[in-house]
């Protein structure tokens, strides 16, 4: 059997909430990920929704693949023994408001001073320094921050936090991830390891780089930032925004549904006229080479309209795969588990093993199979496994540490 990808690399990880998010993907790729919990435990298995049978999926997500062992590290006994775990491992989380383990004697500069290879990585809502790095914060304050959020209005003219993709608390494991295993290829091949700095609005606002740079360029001169060719060089509304006026890439109605269609390449377009017997549409409107959505033209979406219609979703699909035409689906979170290109090739976790039912880490190592993450673990649940394990304990020296007050 092939080892998982990261076998051999271990994760000392003190976090809370969200920023746990950091080393799922890590405990996914076989990486020993060992939480370290105060004797409370971390209290995101109490939040959010939905709770199943009294634990937060959030936390069934999050901490999947993970082991648990409770440290009261207001003790000098703890602080030993999570050194010695440091002095074992590659890499340090520290996934609560910066300096959380410094006050404990456990900083960047304590650790590496036994374990010079260790990656420190602290992640926190807005990071180390600037004027918001004391701010208390949760995940969907870094959407709000970089702008992803729009905010919405009800009925009764109330303010309210409308249904968005949480950028912040999923880009942040991305990049962290990242850089955690580039920082750990150096320290193998140089010794030294290294101190991140991951700010969870940093991330956010990275991922949503499409949209700033958008702005920025378009804060310069026109005649040096202008649009695009095929809209005669006038500036769109930027990103997405600009797909308002859109006809030849646009979501059309179906005869069951939607669909998404995009020939916005003249090639395509044509393909689409002619697999439609509607050979006229492309000679009236044939379009520029690329990038060209027909912008503003009623008149063809109109006719695109009512083409659309004739067909089901289905069958639209069927279509673009025959006549080379890009067509997609227009799935939503609850019915995208039925679509049959997502059966096909995600990996679902059953509840029956990991207390809820969840997506699996999503790129496939050709010729292998990831072991499944065994589901989280309840607060201090190996505390004793793992320091026999990694530490080579004994019985005395657990029920000797336990007497210390080190378990809390």
């Amino acid at each position: 059997m092939i080892p998982p990808p990261l076998a051999g690399v271990r994760v000392i990880e003190s976090s809370i909430l969200g920023p746990a998010a950091i080393t799922t993907a890590l405990a996914d790729l076989g990486a020993d990920v060992i939480k370290v919990e105060t004797p409370a435990g971390d209290y995101i298995r109490e939040m959010t929704w939905p709770i199943i049978q009294g634990v937060s999926l959030m936390h069934y997500h999050l901490n999947r693949g993970k082991r648990s062992a409770v440290l009261n590290l207001k003790t000098e006994a703890a602080c030993e023994i999570y050194r010695e775990l440091v002095r074992r491992a590659d890499i340090v989380i520290e996934a609560s408001r910066p300096g959380a383990l410094a006050r404990f004697g456990l900083g960047y500069e304590n650790l590496a001073a036994i374990n010079p290879r260790i990656v420190f990585c602290s992640v926190s809502g807005y990071g180390m320094t600037g004027p918001y790095k004391d701010m208390p914060s949760h995940g969907i304050a870094y959407d709000t921050w970089s702008g992803i959020v729009i905010p919405a209005y009800d009925e009764d003219g109330f303010c309210y936090i409308p249904e968005h993709v949480s950028i912040g608390i999923n880009a942040a494991p991305l990049y962290g991830g990242l850089a955690v295993l580039a920082a750990v290829i150096r320290a193998r091949a140089t010794g030294a390891g290294a101190f991140l700095d991951l700010a969870q609005s940093d991330a956010a606002a990275a991922f949503d780089w499409y949209r700033s740079e958008s702005y920025m360029a378009y804060a310069r001169p026109e005649d040096v930032v202008t649009g695009n060719k095929a809209d005669g060089w006038q500036r769109r509304p930027v990103a997405t925004a600009g797909m308002k006026e859109g006809v030849r890439y646009q979501i059309y109605e179906s005869a069951d549904g939607h669909v998404l269609f995009m020939a916005s390449e003249q090639a395509f377009w044509k393909n689409f006229c002619e697999g439609v017997a509607r050979p006229e549409l492309f000679e009236r409107w044939p379009g520029s080479k690329y990038a060209d959505h027909a912008r503003g033209n009623r008149e063809l979406q109109a006719i695109l309209r009512d083409l659309f219609r004739t067909r089901s979703s289905r069958e639209w699909l069927d279509f673009g795969v025959s006549q080379n035409v890009p067509i997609a689906p227009v799935n939503t979170p609850r019915n995208l588990v039925d679509d049959p290109q997502f059966r096909a090739r995600f990996r679902i976790l059953p509840h029956e093993r990991h207390g809820a039912d969840q997506l699996g880490f999503p790129v496939r190592f050709i010729g292998e199979e990831l072991p499944a993450p065994d589901c989280a673990p309840s607060a201090g649940q190996h505390t004793e496994a793992v320091l026999r394990e990694v530490l080579g304990w004994d019985d005395a020296r657990c029920t000797a540490a336990r007497k210390a007050g080190a378990f809390g």
